[in-house]
């Protein structure tokens, strides 16, 4: 699927964005957001540079914001004509890690709420982590996807039922 409008987020997004990220050694969420999504050239650099593959393009993702290695987190337009917010949330990481950690906007912003961003969610060692929900993003995820709170745990297990292909399917790309 192609979406071909404006690379800026949706409001939910951009309010979550816009929050402070502390790693706290470790302890708190390994994620820097972005401003905006990646352009489509960055995209699909990115995505050539990760599966080795250089005839792909990146128009199946929308790329928000990266871990301290690298690793980026991104919509995956897998449901056809769907805007972003209504797709699944996905980590494709800097040492081969992928995973769905959410099913749509609102369960990433109740993931994020109870302290837990996409890299933790798609590494199976940090999910062993206790969770240290924020008040801010409590507060975001309140605002733009009530009704919906979720645990962390919830959100990637929901997440991944949906989505059991997604790491054959990203693997698959690979060369």
């Amino acid at each position: 699927m192609t979406l071909t409008g404006d690379r800026q987020f949706p409001v939910a997004l951009a309010a979550a964005m816009a929050v402070s990220f502390d790693y706290d050694g470790g302890e708190g969420i390994d994620f820097e957001p972005f401003a905006a999504f990646l352009s489509a050239e960055e995209t699909t650099d990115w995505l050539r540079a990760w599966t080795g593959d250089g005839e792909l393009r990146g128009d199946d993702f929308r790329v928000f914001g990266q871990d301290g290695t690298g690793g980026y987190a991104a919509f995956w337009l897998i449901r056809p004509n769907r805007e972003p917010a209504d797709q699944p949330v996905v980590f494709l990481g800097s040492e081969g890690e992928t995973g769905v950690v959410a099913r749509d906007l609102g369960d990433f912003l109740w993931l994020l709420a109870d302290g837990v961003g996409p890299w933790e969610a798609a590494t199976p060692y940090a999910r062993d982590r206790v969770p240290r929900p924020d008040q801010e993003l409590t507060a975001i995820a309140e605002r733009f996807a009530p009704g919906r709170r979720r645990s962390a745990t919830s959100v990637i297990e929901l997440a991944t039922r949906e989505f059991p292909g997604f790491d054959d399917t990203i693997m698959k790309l690979c060369r």
